[in-house]
């Protein structure tokens, strides 16, 4: 039997999601409390790797069992072996064929930015504090020339194992919330830091240091000593999957917004 699950996380512990031989990583953690469960070690294989200090609000993993349980075992629980940290939030049988990694359609992260001149008392490790005022307009304005399928070597990290730098990006939007200011992004994959490198390139736009064509700029570049600083990973969150309507998985309603015929395009996440 292949189960999926849905696992929100607070990734301020954890040297990433991927099993670490040195470091504790949310995969681990996971995996033994399934293994529990099932009674049997258990291998899950999720939507994508987020990084060291990065947060889920949505990571999809799926895993093979020859145990039968009530889907509220796997989600309850496993919650009771798990640290407070990370939480599975529903499960759900799936056809045999389906992948939590090869199948998504597009992925969604959301980086938040807590924009006012004093630090979070409450939110330190959830948001990356910036003091200068940020123009969400000017930001706005330079996501726009992100939109679409471009070559992204300059937004690419050090460590980037994909085969090509080429992804396509299906939104980009700057929202303020109050003192947060909310960077969503779509698409059908991403590169290693390519969301942090994007917000930090927005960031620099946003406080008036370089105009919104920069971020063109730095995009045809195609060289990351073009861009500008990694943002900090506290900020940033894997907040939802899609995955095509036959494996009938909840779909966060911003994917409300794209196209619904999208085809799946290959790479890594």
């Amino acid at each position: 039997m292949r189960i999926a699950l849905k696992i929100e996380y607070d990734g301020s512990h954890y040297a990433g999601w991927q099993y670490q031989t040195h470091s504790p990583s949310v995969q681990a953690v996971v995996e033994t409390g399934l293994g529990k469960i099932a009674a049997h070690p258990v291998r899950i294989i999720a939507s994508g790797r987020t990084d060291s200090g990065v947060h889920a609000l949505e990571q999809v993993v799926h895993f093979d069992t020859r145990a039968e349980r009530p889907r509220r075992a796997w989600v309850q629980g496993t919650n009771t072996h798990l640290p407070t940290d990370v939480r599975v939030l529903w499960a759900s049988p799936v056809a045999p064929v389906f992948h939590a990694r090869t199948q998504a359609v597009a992925r969604w992260y959301r980086y938040r930015i807590f924009n006012r001149s004093v630090a979070s008392a409450l939110l330190r490790g959830r948001v990356t504090w910036w003091y200068h005022p940020l123009d969400v307009e000017r930001m706005r304005e330079g996501a726009a020339y992100l939109l679409g399928e471009h070559d992204f070597s300059s937004f690419r990290g050090p460590y980037c194992q994909s085969k090509s730098p080429f992804r396509r990006v299906y939104l980009l939007d700057v929202i303020r919330a109050g003192e947060e200011i909310w960077v969503d992004i779509i698409a059908n994959a991403f590169l290693h830091n390519m969301v942090r490198n994007i917000v930090g390139v927005l960031m620099a736009i946003g406080s008036g240091k370089r105009p919104p064509a920069w971020a063109r700029e730095v995009l045809w570049a195609r060289d990351r000593s073009s861009g500008g600083v990694t943002a900090p990973p506290d900020g940033l969150y894997l907040a939802g999957v899609w995955y095509p309507e036959q494996f009938g998985l909840p779909r966060p309603p911003i994917f409300d917004r794209l196209p619904q015929d999208l085809k799946r395009v290959d790479g890594n996440a």
